[in-house]
């Protein structure tokens, strides 16, 4: 009886390991990327669907940083950032500002002018409008006015006065005296006592 050669049996040995491991390859699932990115893979069996990946992108808004600030301007944020932010774009507030009279945690919106007025300003800086808080023949600038220049008005005391403060830096800016009626308590009786005491 003949021998068969050791080196035959070697060969026959690697070819059917080979035809195994060849066998097995064909029958694993494919590889999918996960959204990590970290080149771990997501087996994807019959029946499943491939994982979808999404990604957060968030929107912009364009506002306009103005008055007591240091760098004045239009400028660009992420959606959903505070008037905080937006001053800070603005290279923070000047020696002057009256930040009691902005709201820094509001978010900010698309087009909104965030005004932040200077301590003692009711009006234009110097000009013939600019009355201190206990003349009442110049209307005060809805705009510029500070908590306790509208705490003098008629009808408003501080809680009241901060809403309207509230209300400006959430429009951006008065563009009407009647926009005081969406201001909470203040009623059409209360802003008929105001409107000849304010202006925008």
């Amino acid at each position: 009886m003949n021998e068969v050669p050791r080196s035959h049996v070697l060969l026959s040995v690697l070819a059917v390991a080979a035809i195994a491991f060849l066998g097995a390859r064909a029958l694993r699932p494919p590889t999918l990327p996960d959204a990590s990115g970290t080149g771990a893979g997501v087996s994807a069996t019959a029946g499943q669907r491939a994982p979808v990946v999404t990604r957060e992108q968030g929107g912009r808004v364009v506002v306009h940083v103005a008055g007591a600030v240091r760098r004045a301007g239009v400028y660009r944020l992420r959606e959903g950032q505070r008037v905080a932010d937006a001053l800070q774009r603005a290279g923070g507030a000047g020696k002057r500002a009256d930040l009691d009279a902005v709201n820094l945690a509001a978010k900010v919106t698309d087009g909104q002018q965030v005004l932040v007025p200077a301590r003692g300003a009711t009006g234009t800086a110097g000009g013939a409008d600019a009355a201190a808080p206990g003349a009442p023949d110049v209307p005060l600038n809805l705009n510029t006015a500070t908590l306790e220049q509208l705490d003098t008005l008629d009808g408003v005391g501080p809680a009241t006065a901060r809403k309207i403060l509230e209300e400006r830096t959430r429009r951006g800016g008065f563009r009407s005296v009647d926009e005081l009626g969406g201001v909470p308590g203040i009623g059409p009786k209360r802003l008929a006592a105001i409107r000849p005491r304010v202006r925008v």
